[in-house]
């Protein structure tokens, strides 16, 4: 897969992303920024002792805000990663059927 102008390629033995679009990083970049700023709010909130209701809200928002980015990451990994990985060996399309359904079915507790 030839990378898009302003890609960048990084090398297949890395656990790296195969394709680095500048504008989707910047992008993420900023808005994790915005999800910091968001956190460090949460907990003057809950230092100040602000009303439990309040705080709970601004919590969805920074949920709501890393679900956001985690879509857009997921995008990316579908566009790049996998689909190279599902164009490539068996073995190779096989792992990458076992990562995503990981992905998509795995909760962290």
């Amino acid at each position: 897969m030839e990378p898009k102008p302003g890609a960048t390629l990084k090398p297949k033995r890395e656990r790296r992303t195969l394709v680095v679009l500048d504008e989707e990083k910047r992008r993420n970049l900023a808005r994790l920024a915005r999800i910091e700023g968001q956190v460090r709010g949460v907990r003057k909130m809950v230092a100040e002792d602000r009303y439990c209701a309040d705080i709970l809200t601004q919590i969805a928002s920074v949920h709501e805000a890393l679900r956001g980015v985690g879509k857009e990451l997921m995008r990316h990994h579908l566009r790049h990663c996998a689909t190279q990985a599902i164009r490539g060996t068996p073995a190779e399309a096989d792992a990458m059927y076992d990562e995503l359904l990981h992905l998509i079915y795995t909760r962290t507790r």
